[in-house]
């Protein structure tokens, strides 16, 4: 079967204990979710930090605290850290790549989110791009917009950015894409057309998470993403209980198309990481 690399995202900056107790918050909550997404086959953690009174954060103390307690858990999974935040300022927002993880998400444009707009100005998300450059962080670039893989390509043409980055189409949020096959379709043709070396995963917010698993696995997908950063339901009856229940429903969808979640080992090897 196909080897198919497994995104855990944990947290996210929105979820909260009100919405699904088992919501890791503290550093430790989110080491002891991760280590079990990873035993049910997660490959790869993405991770945003809350404060105690779960607010998101930034802080870069907390961020290392967590990728610390994943390496010493969960050998050889990949660390991919968000760089997402209420503002564009991207000193702010890359301060959490001093600890060097494996990977950071990198949103090349700016977006409708909900009903508010998820700010990623040209000047920002390519100074992020250059301080992940410099400090050997590969990017994972986030694609809300058709846009946003035109902007990759000219990070590539610019020497910003590797030539065979991993894009993640995001789709289900209220006033952005909506999860809908054919503008994955659509996507696709653009990311083959410009960016013909990248690999790519695809996720669905809310109730939409399993159907977006489904489309780009049967598509070729390298990757999907699951957790309850963007889904804290298994069912509309039932509440996820924790990560681990979202990854084994991820492994399910991937074995109805004859593949399986990819083993640290081999998510390395498919995402161009040593």
């Amino acid at each position: 079967m196909r080897p198919v690399v497994v995104t855990v995202a944990i947290t996210g900056s929105v979820a909260r204990k009100a919405d699904n107790p088992t919501v890791p918050i503290t550093p430790a909550e989110q080491i002891e979710s991760t280590h079990a997404a990873y035993e049910a086959g997660a490959a790869l953690a993405h991770i945003h930090v809350r404060e105690d009174d779960e607010s998101p954060s930034l802080d870069p103390e907390r961020f290392g605290q967590v990728q610390e307690g994943i390496r010493r858990h969960c050998p050889d999974m990949i660390v991919q850290f968000s760089t997402s935040g209420s503002g564009p300022d991207p000193v702010e927002r890359g301060a959490c790549l001093i600890h060097r993880p494996d990977m950071a998400s990198l949103t090349t444009g700016s977006v409708n989110f909900g009903e508010g707009v998820y700010e990623n100005p040209a000047a920002s998300f390519t100074a992020l791009g250059r301080r992940m450059r410099e400090e050997g962080v590969r990017p994972e670039i986030e694609v809300f917009d058709l846009t946003h893989i035109h902007n990759a390509r000219r990070l590539v043409d610019e020497g910003v950015i590797g030539a065979e980055p991993h894009l993640q189409f995001v789709m289900g949020i209220r006033n952005a894409l909506p999860p809908d096959p054919h503008l994955l379709d659509i996507l696709l043709a653009e990311t083959q057309r410009l960016l013909p070396g990248a690999t790519w995963g695809a996720f669905g917010i809310g109730r939409f998470q399993s159907p977006v698993m489904g489309w780009a696995v049967s598509r070729g997908a390298q990757g999907v993403r699951t957790g309850l950063e963007d889904n804290v339901r298994l069912s509309k009856e039932r509440l996820a209980d924790g990560n681990a229940d979202l990854v084994r429903l991820a492994a399910r969808i991937c074995a109805e198309h004859g593949a399986r979640p990819a083993t640290p080992a081999e998510a390395r090897a498919i995402l161009h990481l040593g």
